[in-house]
């Protein structure tokens, strides 16, 4: 139970709590204005503070927010399992993550009164986890801060707006998880949808983003990425093939510049031939048109002239018929010898090109068999690179088929999920049926037997859903005291099975706008509840509220705690306005 709440500000209004049902006050005084408020006196801020000695995070705590309160060290007295005398706990906002225990019940052996021991926030939460709820280490999905946010609700937070979540922003399926862990079900059953959640929200993130042109070259389509692998494929095959061909030819460069030489080589030659056969057929029609000059025409002429031509004159045309007749021999003779001559040259051409034939087709046998080793190291290099590039298609395609996978994955996941957890259900009927009793025990006090209420499991797909059904519980009243009937639920059936703390706390909120008798049937069944389970129920309330229950015989004197708070400048928790 809860014992003290002060600080090292002397103007702090030290809150003094007791066993069974705390009332803390708040009054409009009679000097009032209409502008003066109650909001601001500290009703809130008791439940703020709780919350800050109990391990929220200071970014948590909307009261810390001022350089004046922050700059206080706080304490809270509680009594603690396991401890005959209660252990304090200080924090500061100047040092949030250092908590003062004393003792340190972090560690198995301590001394009360010893000097404090400063704890780490994780540490703190740590023990509370362990000593409060009795959750383990390894009981992954059960949260301390969750449960003490239902037991200590903040309007902050959203935690009056539905029953089933204390706390606004926090996932359903974690608050779900942590309240089937009070209440007696089985909570590891309802983790699995929160890793079901969590996968589907990713899947659904990763379907989304496959509309944006970069998806395509992160992951893309199955279909796209079994045709790049295939060509891929087959480039690294023939790659591999290359290679596991490979010879390296010593001097290569050196045989690469012969081979090159000898083509240049016979390109000349083949030139060369073409010309001298050219040649070649000019000179053998040049001997065909040689011929010798014949002289009879001449003797004919003179005849017909009656010429008598006399022994010297054809003693002339002998000597000039013997000249060209000279002249005719020589010219044929030098033509033969050049003929002779470039025949010479083509055979001996042919011959040379022929056997730079055989050299070139050597060289290149050579060639074609091997290589440089340069020229192998390109080859491993760019095997390499396409392995590399087959091995990144290949984490895409899967990375692919997954995503595409995932959602008949979960689907399947689902369907043996809801059948296990409707399964555990109708095995934990006893649990279902305490809970039903004991909720629907309580509306009907407040609201005697016109309604018909009742607290129940469903298994779903895709959420373990908890039924809280109160008739015509649309006003803000009759839900907040539908709240008020779920959170004693909770708190009295996980205290008896040694699951929670012997303590609960609300806000003023829980009481705005709920009809004068459900103000006085909920006090007074809280007052019982309270003396009957051994347990606490701290709740702050304006004065005008608490006179709703008065007016139909309820005393509240037994059950309001000091200090009692009021709108004036030093009447509120703190002591001073900020």
């Amino acid at each position: 139970m809860l014992r003290e709440l002060g600080s090292d500000d002397p103007r702090f209004r030290t809150v003094r709590f007791r066993p069974g049902l705390n009332l803390i006050v708040a009054d409009r005084t009679a000097t009032s204005t209409p502008d003066q408020s109650r909001n601001a006196v500290g009703k809130t801020s008791v439940v703020e503070l709780l919350h800050f000695l109990l391990g929220a995070d200071k970014t948590g705590i909307k009261l810390m927010d001022d350089k004046t309160i922050s700059q206080a060290t706080f304490r809270l007295d509680m009594d603690w399992p396991g401890q005959e005398d209660p252990i304090r706990i200080r924090r500061s906002g100047r040092s949030p993550n250092e908590i003062l225990l004393n003792p340190d019940i972090t560690q198995e052996s301590h001394t009360l009164f010893e000097d404090e021991k400063p704890v780490t926030l994780k540490e703190w939460r740590a023990a509370i986890e362990r000593d409060l709820f009795g959750i383990r280490p390894e009981d992954k999905g059960l949260s301390g801060r969750i449960l003490l946010n239902l037991y200590m609700r903040r309007e902050e937070k959203g935690g009056f707006k539905d029953a089933l979540k204390p706390a606004e922003r926090t996932s359903a399926h974690l608050v779900t998880t942590n309240l089937s862990y009070l209440l007696g079900m089985d909570w590891r059953l309802a983790r699995r949808y929160v890793d079901l959640s969590e996968r589907e929200a990713t899947r659904r993130k990763l379907v989304a983003a496959q509309k944006d042109p970069v998806w395509g070259k992160i992951v893309g389509s199955s279909a796209e990425l079994r045709g790049q692998i295939r060509t891929v494929q087959q480039r690294v095959n023939e790659l591999e093939q290359q290679i596991n061909e490979f010879k390296v030819v010593p001097e290569y460069e050196e045989i690469q510049r012969e081979a090159d030489e000898v083509n240049r080589r016979i390109r000349k030659l083949r030139n060369e031939e073409a010309v001298h056969r050219r040649n070649l057929e000019e000179l053998e029609q040049a001997v065909t048109d040689v011929y010798e000059p014949d002289d009879r025409y001449l003797e004919r002429a003179y005849a017909e002239l009656n010429v008598i031509l006399g022994d010297q004159v054809r003693a002339r045309f002998d000597q000039v018929r013997e000249f060209h007749q000279a002249v005719v021999r020589n010219r044929r003779h030098y033509l033969q010898e050049e003929i002779t001559q470039l025949r010479e040259r083509i055979r001996a051409s042919e011959q040379e090109r022929e056997e730079l034939g055989r050299r070139q087709a050597e060289l290149m046998r050579i060639l074609n068999e091997g290589g440089a080793l340069d020229t192998l190291t390109v080859l491993q290099n760019a095997l390499g690179q396409e392995r590399a590039r087959l091995e990144a298609l290949q984490h895409r395609l899967a990375a692919a088929q997954a995503l595409e996978q995932s959602k008949r994955e979960i689907d399947r996941e689902k369907d043996r999920l809801e059948e296990e957890m409707q399964i555990d259900i109708e095995e934990r009927a006893e649990v279902e049926q305490q809970a039903h009793a004991l909720f629907s025990s309580f509306v009907q006090e407040l609201y005697g037997n016109d309604r018909t209420p009742y607290l129940a499991f469903k298994a779903r797909k895709s959420s373990l859903d908890i039924i809280l059904q109160l008739d015509s519980d649309s006003s803000s009243g009759i839900s907040n005291m539908k709240t008020f009937c779920f959170d004693l639920t909770c708190a009295i059936i996980a205290h008896r099975e040694g699951r929670g703390p012997d303590f609960l706390v609300h806000d003023s909120k829980l009481y705005d706008g709920v009809d004068e008798r459900q103000v006085y049937r909920a006090l007074t069944l809280a007052a019982r509840l309270m003396e009957d389970e051994g347990m606490q129920y701290v709740v702050t309330i304006n004065s005008d509220d608490l006179a709703k229950a008065e007016n139909l015989g309820f005393d509240p004197d037994p059950y309001v705690i000091k200090p009692r708070l009021n709108d004036t400048p030093s009447g509120g928790l703190f002591g001073f306005r900020f």
